[in-house]
Formats: structure tokens, C-alpha cells, sequence
């Protein structure tokens, strides 16, 4: 049993099923919803698609991004109740002082409900925008086999013959044959020829569109001569995220691992537990992703620019292979973009739409993403909703007892070996299902632990007891299965542990006599997590 995605893999041909039938067999995947290589779906039946949605048992968590349609106190009291575990603040738009503004109704609304809502900042990131229009034109029309001159002269007012591109070295990063993507791919270009002295290249028009100034482009393929950070980020992250105790940076276009340690100086000391996500957009991230995952906190299959970078229908195949890896490293992976875009005006998804959702959280992802449904879309409370419950139906499909096999095979696989924290976290997973645990308490100062725990999809749930308000706001946020509270001190672990233990009893988790997995430490302290042991409620 290992985890599925064992045969997707990245090649500089953009994303391939690499494998022949020998190698297949030796590393053939085990569905996650069966106990024996079989068809998946073993564990459903008319009784699971009949049988009421649970909300209160949601393990995947739901970030939900900010914005008019959601930002007052009583609408995201609302959000909180329907799911929301993170809120997303997109620094593609809005100044520091709206974005403070709203963090604060925010956190009223957390205190109000009692929630540790994580605070992630998502960098806007490079761009590659199109021009301005001469004349007063708000909009240009463009014929398809037609020609397009493209300049690196930013201040150039453009017309249906000639446009302006923001990207500098554009006449020297693509060649002739190539595709650029305008406008979320409404516009198809196709490079005829490249001028490097005028900083200008031909194109050929591949279908008639209309468009607005300062649209998005895209090179599919090409490796572009831009900073991860631009100073606008760097402002963005030091004088709002870290003064404003952010728990998270999802950083935009991230294509190396030392982007990744850029992030990092940019946090500084004072900014040193804040965690990041690195959003993989393009091919060069995806082809650098072990190296990233190695240095990154998390991950996010950031769908939308990535299906511009490379062909539509490999998308889900680069996304299997993203989370799979991110299950094995044991870092909380995000999938994000359109996830149910039609939400922004309808009351109710596609059903291709929570087809999409479910599909992500077997794939293994800890979290789900809103966009504009949330931000500024027409029903935010209704898109949240159900997104918690169509995640809650997917994780009933989910056999945990295999998926546990799964990751823990998967991980011996490729590492050789469990470190001692991996090993003490999976001991305890394995005892809970062994020993049919109704709940598993983790203390954790810094949350490593809770994500080593969270890493082998315990199943049932898990508190996570700790000090750190950013601790409790990250695993809440981010880690899959598990809730936090935040407690003045973790010194007196058996009384903490008992109190926990009742307030199971309270909610109806479990009952008198019922098993209940612990890990902690026999020192409060980062790194001292030494103990796993079974107390009976």
C-alpha cells in the first residue's frame, strides 16, 4: 500500500506517466477508498450516498480569500461557522490600510467565535502585463491570422497592430514557434520572429478576441528573467505581514529553492515562525519541486497560471504528483483556483465543480481554496458551505487504516527510514487504530509535532493543546484533522490532558472507558515530544 501518484512524474516535456508495466507493478498504488489492491470505491454504497452529511467530523481545511462580499464582522462570524479555517489576504489588490482594517474585523470576529483563524498573505508576485491603449481606447479588437508587434517599450500606447509588454527581455526569452497566452488564454499568440535590438517580436494572431489594457500574459515553457520578490512584496511581507503577526506567506511564482530562502531573509528574526507556501505556477517551479518542497512549509497547486504554463489536461496530473510528494514530506499541501467558480453568481456549484473538490481531498490535499467566491462573489456563506460539505463526503469514501499504510510505506520508500519524530507519530496513529481510539490529544509548542501527527491521517480527531497562539492558528488553519487550543502553560501535561479528555465526553467525541491516544513531551519545550501513551477517557 502506498500513495496514489506513485506514477506521475515531471520530465522537461511538461508532465509524463513515466513508468512501463514492469516498474507499475513494483510500485503499483493502492486506492485509498479500499483495504486491498481492488477498484476504488469499495467502501461505497447506496447507504454512504443516503446517509446525512457530519460537518462536525470535516477534516480538510478551507481558506477562504477576503474581500466586499465578506469582510464585515457578522458575514465572517458567518464564514467561520460555515468552515472558513484560513483567511486569505490578496495583495494583488488593496492597500496596507484596508487589508489592516479587515484583519482587525477579522479577528473580532475569531475572538467573537472563538476560532483560531489562520492569517495567510498572498504576494502578488511578477507579472508580465500587456500596455496601454491609444486614443482613449478602453478595449482593442483583434483578428486571428492577423500579425501583432509586441514591444518591450512599456511606454508605448498600443493599437491592434502594436502592443506594449512589460516584461523587458521578451525579445530574448522566447523563440520563434512558441505561444503567449493573453488575457487568461483568451488571446493565443503565436511567435513568428524576435528582434533583439528593437526589443520587439511578430506575432501571429491564432483567434479573434477583444481586450482590455494591462491584461496578464503568459510564455508557457519559457524561463522568465524576473525576481520572485518584487519590492512591492518585500514591503508587502515586512511592513504589513510581519508587523501584523501574519501566519503565513503563500508566495507567488516561486520557481527555486532559493526563492524560498529569499522569503526567509526577507521574514527575518522577528519574522522567523511565520510559515511558507510556495504557490508552483509554471513549469521551471514544477520541475524544481523536490528542491522546493524541501525548503518550503507548505505547498499550493496554484491551478490557474499553471494551466496557462502548461497544457490544460496535464494539470491534474501535475496535482497528483504535488500533493502525493507534499503527503510523503509531511508538509500541508493547498489546492486552489476555481475550485467553484461558478459560485461568484450562481447559489449552487456544477457538479463537475464538487466533483473537483472531492477529487482533490482523495488526492490527499489538506486544504481547499476560494477565491473570488468568497471576495466578491454572490453567495460566500452558501460557496464555504458547500465546500465543507462536499469535503466531508469525499473523506467518508477514505479507508484511513490503508491510507495510513499508504503514507508510511510511501515515506519508508523513498527515505529509507522514519526520523525519530516521524516514528513516534506514527506509532501513535497506528495505536489509535489499533486500539480503536475515539481521539488523539497532542501537545505541541511549536506545532512540529501536530504535523508529523496530521502527516499520517489519524482519522479520527485531534486536539492539539499548546502556547503559541500562531501554533494553534497554523495547525487549526492548515494541518488536516486537527483543532487547537491555546493554553497558558503546558507544565501540569495530566491535568491539561484530563481536562481535554472531559470536554471529549462533553461534545459526545467518546464515553466513559473509551481509549484516547497522547503525545508529549516529558519536558514542556520545542522539540521535546518523547511520549505516546493510551489513557481511557
Amino acid at each position: 500500500p502506498t500513495l496514489s501518484g506513485a506514477c506521475t512524474s515531471i520530465d522537461k516535456a511538461f508532465i509524463k506517466i513515466l513508468l512501463p508495466s514492469i516498474q507499475r507493478q513494483k510500485k503499483m498504488s493502492v486506492s485509498n477508498t479500499a483495504d486491498v489492491p481492488t477498484l476504488s470505491g469499495a467502501y461505497i454504497n447506496i447507504d454512504t450516498v443516503k446517509k446525512p452529511t457530519v460537518v462536525a467530523d470535516r477534516r480538510t481545511k478551507i481558506i477562504c480569500t477576503l474581500g466586499p462580499a465578506c469582510w464585515d464582522v457578522d458575514q465572517l462570524e458567518t464564514l467561520i461557522d460555515a468552515g472558513m479555517n484560513v483567511a486569505r489576504f490578496n495583495f494583488s489588490h488593496g492597500d496596507h490600510k484596508g487589508h489592516k482594517a479587515c484583519l482587525d474585523r477579522l479577528r473580532q470576529a475569531s475572538a467573537n467565535k472563538n476560532a483560531n483563524v489562520g492569517v495567510l498573505l498572498d504576494t502578488k508576485g511578477p507579472e508580465i502585463r500587456s500596455g496601454f491603449f491609444a486614443d482613449g481606447a478602453t478595449k482593442i479588437d483583434l483578428v486571428k491570422g492577423e500579425t501583432l508587434t509586441l514591444t518591450a517599450d512599456y511606454s508605448f500606447l498600443g493599437s491592434s497592430k502594436k502592443l506594449a509588454c512589460s516584461y523587458a527581455s521578451i525579445a530574448t526569452s522566447v523563440t520563434p514557434g512558441q505561444s503567449i497566452l493573453v488575457a487568461d488564454g483568451s488571446l493565443v499568440l503565436t511567435v513568428l520572429s524576435c528582434d533583439v535590438e528593437s526589443r520587439e517580436i511578430t506575432c501571429r494572431i491564432e483567434n479573434n478576441a477583444s481586450i482590455g489594457e494591462r491584461k496578464n500574459m503568459n510564455l508557457p515553457g519559457v524561463v522568465v528573467d524576473l525576481p520572485t520578490l518584487t519590492e512591492k512584496d518585500i514591503r508587502d511581507i515586512q511592513e504589513w505581514g510581519v508587523k501584523n503577526g501574519a501566519d503565513f506567506i503563500a508566495a507567488s511564482f516561486v520557481r527555486k529553492a532559493s526563492d524560498v530562502h529569499k522569503i526567509r531573509e526577507v521574514l527575518g528574526d522577528e519574522g522567523k515562525d511565520i510559515q511558507v507556501i510556495c504557490k508552483i505556477e509554471n513549469l521551471e517551479g514544477l520541475e524544481n519541486y523536490p528542491e522546493i518542497l524541501a525548503a518550503t512549509d507548505g505547498v499550493m497547486v496554484a491551478r490557474g497560471d499553471l494551466g496557462m504554463e502548461i497544457p490544460p489536461e496535464k494539470v491534474f496530473l501535475a496535482q497528483k504528483m504535488m500533493i502525493r510528494e507534499a503527503n510523503i514530506a509531511g508538509k500541508p499541501v493547498i489546492t486552489a483556483t476555481q475550485m467553484l467558480e461558478s459560485m461568484i453568481s450562481n447559489p449552487r456549484p456544477t457538479r463537475a465543480e464538487c466533483s473537483d473538490v472531492a477529487n482533490a481531498v482523495l488526492d490527499g490535499t489538506d486544504c481547499v481554496m476560494l477565491s473570488g467566491e468568497t471576495a466578491n462573489g454572490e453567495h460566500p456563506t452558501a460557496a464555504v458551505s458547500i465546500m465543507a460539505h462536499t469535503c466531508c463526503e469525499a473523506e467518508s469514501a477514505v479507508n484511513f487504516d490503508s491510507l495510513y499504510q499508504a503514507v508510511r510505506n510511501s515515506t519508508l520508500s523513498k527515505y529509507g527510514h522514519l526520523s525519530t519524530s516521524e516514528s513516534i507519530a506514527s506509532s501513535a496513529v497506528k495505536t489509535a487504530i489499533d486500539v480503536n481510539a475515539k481521539a488523539m490529544i497532542v501537545c505541541s509548542e511549536s506545532g512540529a509535532t501536530a504535523c508529523q501527527v496530521a502527516k499520517f491521517r489519524p482519522g479520527r480527531p485531534v486536539t492539539v493543546l499548546t502556547t503559541s497562539a500562531r501554533a494553534a492558528r497554523q495547525c487549526y488553519g492548515v494541518l488536516k484533522g486537527m483543532k487547537s487550543t491555546i493554553l497558558p502553560s503546558l507544565q501540569d501535561t495530566e491535568r491539561l490532558v484530563n481536562d481535554c479528555i472531559e470536554q471529549f465526553k462533553k461534545d459526545g467525541i467518546a464515553k466513559s472507558g473509551d481509549a484516547i491516544v497522547v503525545v508529549h513531551g516529558t519536558h514542556a519545550r520545542v522539540g521535546g515530544t518523547n511520549v505516546m501513551r493510551i489513557q481511557y477517557a
